[in-house]
């Protein structure tokens, strides 16, 4: 097992968000969690990164309990997340952003990573020398996942990454970290609110509602459920 989430609890301040969550990822997966605004999704992801520190509970890495290990271990180990916003810097070219990538590897293996990069995403190799702040909002998204990709996780997780996309872009990049998934064997964990594209390639759905799953299952069974499709699908 790739990740194991345990009864984790998590909030900020005396606001608790996380509410006993348990969570699961295979190994080479691909897992979603899903659910409205202000579920606790984003919550999730920064307590499973240790950028919020879990009040209780367990995250358990690749049989290693990492629930208290700051944010650089886990990415020295192979956890990656790709925020919400993207967090670029704008002035500097998108092969800069890249480079800052591998930091966390001393820049070890930065032409490698930029191979990687670039095979994956051919829209970056050609806006190599651009400015960041100048991409359309897909490529910065590209950029966003590429420049984590340097760091050469294991696990990849993302916040939102078509936030912003029209659909048909939204679609490209989900498509596009099947393919990572498929082709580089990264395991992916992915919140996201674009219901449709995320279905149609996860292969394990979680449904998040105030803090809590609700719902988990493979996506054919979560999208079953009536009164799921009646409050998250819109159907």
């Amino acid at each position: 097992m790739e990740l194991v989430v345990e009864r984790l609890e998590a909030g900020y301040g005396e606001m608790q968000v996380l509410w006993g969550v348990d969570l699961k990822v295979e190994k080479g997966s691909f897992t979603v969690v899903l659910g409205p605004n202000g579920a606790g999704k984003t919550t999730l992801l920064r307590a499973i990164m240790g950028v919020v520190r879990p009040w209780r509970g367990r995250v358990v890495y690749r049989g290693v309990d990492v629930t208290s290990l700051p944010p650089h271990r886990k990415v020295a180990m192979g956890m990656t997340l790709v925020p919400e916003g993207r967090r670029l810097f704008p002035e500097l070219t998108v092969e800069e952003n890249l480079v800052l990538g591998a930091y966390s590897r001393g820049f070890k293996g930065v032409e490698e990573g930029l191979e990687l990069v670039y095979r994956v995403f051919p829209r970056l190799k050609e806006r190599r020398g651009q400015k960041a702040g100048t991409l359309s909002g897909g490529e910065q998204q590209m950029l966003a996942i590429g420049r984590a990709l340097m760091s050469r996780p294991r696990l990849l997780m993302l916040d939102e990454p078509s936030q912003g996309l029209a659909p048909k872009l939204a679609a490209e990049i989900i498509e596009l970290l099947a393919r990572l998934r498929d082709e580089e064997g990264l395991t992916l964990l992915m919140v996201e609110q674009n219901v449709a594209a995320a279905l149609r390639r996860a292969d394990m759905v979680y449904v998040m509602e105030q803090g809590r799953i609700v719902v988990s299952g493979p996506p054919d069974k979560v999208a079953s459920i009536e009164d799921i499709r009646r409050a998250y699908f819109g159907l």
